[in-house]
């Protein structure tokens, strides 16, 4: 019983090594697949938050389409249709209606291709 012991903790290190491999590389999956994306989103709408100014259209995460009225470190007041105005916080804010609404396009290039 205790050769039988010895002997499994001698082969113990390549069962080890063969099992450590794979959550090793389930680890590396999961970073890029997963947590690298999500950080990369978290500061793009950090850096989206920071570049909205007075005056700019946005629309919320709830799907509120307005325009910046007034602004503070932590929130936004929104005026929406109507001149109603609405608090938000600035992390409720999704788009920058601004920049999506007007897309560039190069009319000498799609005429070039016809």
């Amino acid at each position: 019983m205790i050769s039988t012991v010895i002997l499994q903790a001698a082969g113990g290190s390549s069962s080890m090594l063969s099992t450590l491999v794979p959550m090793v590389l389930i680890m590396v999956v999961f970073y890029f697949f997963m947590i690298r994306p999500q950080v990369k989103k978290a500061k793009d709408h950090k850096k989206l938050i920071g570049e909205l100014k007075k005056g700019d259209k946005i629309v919320t995460t709830a799907g509120i389409h307005g325009r910046i009225a007034d602004m503070n470190d932590t929130t936004f007041l929104i005026e929406v249709e109507g001149g109603t105005k609405i608090r938000f916080d600035k992390t409720a804010v999704s788009l920058d209606a601004t920049k999506a609404a007007a897309p560039k396009v190069d009319l000498a290039k799609t005429d070039a291709k016809a």
